[in-house]
């Protein structure tokens, strides 16, 4: 590649990556900024599955696999069936995403993809250069979506959990399946001292996303998993069945700062930025709404170091790993009084972002007095 000068450089083609990219190409503004977006793989396959919920349609509507209205929550002596409305939960396979992208947005004007992998990011006051086995490139705004665990490693001052999985996609003989509801945590399963549950996405009477799950600090052996996964669908009644897809995930929980590593020429984004809901794992709606403030940002053309994206909610997710962390054991008693104590979908809006400081109060008004006590005793700790 003859330039090595770009107006936006962004590391990383997963789903934040791809996503700022959209948002440059689908904004008339920065039709003259070039582009340059640096990824190593090819990026044609369903390597991911992202769930998000929203209230009305997006862009990715005509790429969804599944969307569902109904939804249900269990534990041991507890269900809960509910009605997501005006919600919708949706389930997006990559290929589809990664297509879109790239006939849509990587052949317009200004936009340059090269295929390579990136060697190091060095940083200085106003310029950051991005040095890969293809060359060395130069922007004063450069994105980086490439996640190093490392830091987390060295410090104790932020918990690190992790939500950690493996799905089965699986085809059955007969029905078995509710295609018009999911089965959104269902924590009646050993819980072996952790936090564990099934999700179960059905999408069709035969056809589902049958995935165990953990909120934990320690994975386990690939086979624990499956063993989980087999354990629970003979628990059902679901023996004759074939695993039509697998997938594996490690998604780190954590209100550890990774705005400290931005520079006013280098921002990190995605999970690298510190963009998952550090409370519940989900990344890709987080993404696009910060994405969205992101834009809005640029325009002001501000060093990239004062993009904020900070409020209360970040805190209550820190007491809430704090706690999780101390007593992973009583992980499923703490959701389960969530649900029963208050509506779903104020759950879903305090999740969000969304709710009001009174209903976050009934929230945290819902738990016993010993997990009450376990969030004040959090809470102290982290003001004095």
């Amino acid at each position: 590649m003859e330039q090595n000068y770009f107006d936006f450089i962004i590391c990383g083609g997963g789903a934040s990556g791809l996503l700022l990219l959209k948002a440059l190409r689908e904004d008339n503004y920065f039709d003259n900024y070039s582009v340059l977006l640096i990824e190593k793989e090819v990026k044609n396959k369903n390597d991911r599955t992202w769930c998000f919920w929203e209230s009305s349609s997006d862009t990715f509507d005509d790429l969804l696999t599944k969307k569902w209205s109904n939804a249900e929550f269990r534990s041991k002596g507890f269900k809960k069936n509910f009605d997501l409305a005006p919600l919708k939960y949706k389930m997006l396979r990559s290929s589809k995403f990664y297509k879109l992208i790239q006939s849509n947005h990587l052949k317009t004007k200004n936009t340059f993809h090269l295929q390579t992998e990136i060697k190091e990011i060095k940083t200085k006051k106003n310029e950051t250069k991005v040095i890969t086995e293809k060359g060395n490139f130069q922007s004063k705004r450069v994105f980086n979506s490439l996640y190093n665990p490392e830091p987390l490693l060295h410090q104790k001052k932020y918990p690190v959990l992790r939500q950690h999985f493996v799905g089965w996609f699986i085809k059955t003989k007969k029905p078995q399946f509710d295609p018009g509801k999911i089965l959104f945590m269902d924590f009646d399963i050993p819980q072996e001292k952790e936090t564990r549950f099934l999700y179960v996405l059905p999408i069709k009477t035969n056809y589902a996303l049958v995935e165990y799950t953990l909120f934990s600090e320690n994975l386990l052996e690939n086979e624990s998993y499956e063993k989980g996964i087999k354990s629970y669908l003979e628990s059902k009644g679901i023996y004759d069945y074939i695993i039509e897809e697998r997938e594996k995930g490690n998604i780190p929980m954590t209100c550890f700062p990774f705005d400290k590593f931005n520079s006013n020429s280098l921002l990190h984004i995605g999970t690298a930025g510190g963009w998952t809901k550090a409370s519940t794992g989900f990344t890709f709606m987080n993404t696009i709404r910060n994405i969205n403030s992101l834009i809005i940002f640029l325009k002001t053309k501000k060093k990239l170091n004062s993009f904020k994206i900070k409020n209360r909610f970040n805190f209550y997710d820190l007491l809430f790993l704090d706690v999780l962390s101390r007593y992973n054991s009583e992980g499923s008693k703490l959701f389960s009084r969530m649900f029963d104590k208050n509506p779903p979908l104020r759950i879903f809006r305090f999740l969000d972002g969304k709710t009001s400081l009174s209903e976050e109060i009934k929230i945290m008004a819902s738990f016993n007095v010993n997990q009450k006590l376990w969030f004040v005793k959090a809470f102290l700790q982290r003001l004095f």
